[in-house]
């Protein structure tokens, strides 16, 4: 991913603070994925936390991070509670929000502590996301920001 954002970097003048900003927001994502994924194989056995990142720039040279996992009914509830209290923030709240969870400690980065995504808020311009069932138990959890180079 580095190396990606460096070559675009290169070839198309992106900013560094917009390569950083993408940047940040891909590995939160990851961690996101790697915390909450709840993918079964086959034999409906728990299998390695999965699920897609998608870094890619629209038309007018705008940038979007797209990530898509499986989730619990219980990660849900948390997830979507956090995301629908920081889309009522505008940037400053996002930012006082994150320091005051920052000022708590190191050890509030932790899962479910919610940082990320404040920290994903600051970084884009926006964000969206979507939550669509897939049984009882298990939803498709989708999350896109976007970032703006003008």
């Amino acid at each position: 991913m580095t190396e990606a954002l460096e070559k675009e970097a290169e070839d198309n003048d992106l900013k560094m603070g917009i390569a950083n900003n993408i940047f940040t927001i891909f590995i939160e994502l990851s961690q996101n994925m790697m915390n909450y994924s709840k993918s079964k194989n086959i034999q409906n056995k728990a299998s390695a936390k999965s699920g897609l990142i998608i870094v890619g720039k629209d038309a007018f040279n705008n940038y979007y991070i797209h990530s898509q996992n499986i989730i619990s009914l219980e990660d849900k509830v948390k997830l979507e509670k956090k995301l629908e209290t920081i889309m009522t923030l505008d940037k400053e709240g996002i930012k006082k929000k994150y320091r005051e969870l920052r000022r708590e400690g190191r050890e509030k980065h932790s899962l479910g502590a919610g940082i990320g995504f404040y920290e994903i808020a600051k970084r884009c311009d926006k964000f969206n996301y979507e939550f669509e069932l897939i049984n009882k138990k298990r939803f498709y959890f989708t999350f896109k920001t976007f970032i703006n180079t003008n």
